[in-house]
C-alpha cells in the first residue's frame, strides 16, 4: 500500500513539474523536489521499490532542472 502511495505522490509531482520546465518558472521546482523526496521516504518504508525509485527519478529530474537554471530561473 505504501508503495502505492508513494508512486501517486511521485506521479502527482511529476505532473507539477511539468510547468516547471518553462523558463521563469524554474523556482517551482525548490517546492517539488522535497516533495518527490518525501515520496521516496514514503516508498523506502514499503517492502517494493518501484514507487521509491520513481520519486528519486522525479527528484532527480527536478534537481537537474534547478542545476541547469542556476538554482532561480
Amino acid at each position: 500500500m505504501l508503495n502505492i502511495l508513494s508512486g501517486f505522490i511521485g506521479l502527482v509531482t511529476l505532473i507539477l513539474m511539468i510547468p516547471a520546465v518553462l523558463p521563469l518558472l524554474g523556482g517551482l521546482n525548490w517546492l517539488l523536489v522535497p516533495i518527490a523526496l518525501f515520496g521516496a521516504f514514503v516508498g523506502m518504508l514499503s517492502s517494493k521499490n518501484g514507487g521509491r525509485n520513481f520519486c528519486l527519478i522525479v527528484a532527480a529530474f527536478g534537481a537537474l532542472r534547478l542545476f541547469l537554471g542556476g538554482g532561480i530561473i
